[in-house]
């Protein structure tokens, strides 16, 4: 993922940072507990298609 994309983008709700989990392809919203998908290279940053955290998941 491109370190400068990464710097631009924020989490649609909240407008919070996001955290880039290289090994499950996601982006991370620690203060909405939501998981943004990347697939082929694009972030899905629409709501209904983030995953919910599950409580034991920790958000890295």
């Amino acid at each position: 993922m491109d370190t400068k994309l990464l710097e631009l983008l924020v989490c649609p709700i909240c407008k919070g940072p996001l955290l880039y989990q290289k090994e499950t392809a996601e982006l991370i919203c620690k203060a909405d507990r939501l998981a943004y998908a990347i697939r082929d290279g694009i972030p899905v940053m629409l709501e209904n298609e983030a995953r919910q955290l599950a409580a034991d998941e920790s958000p890295a």
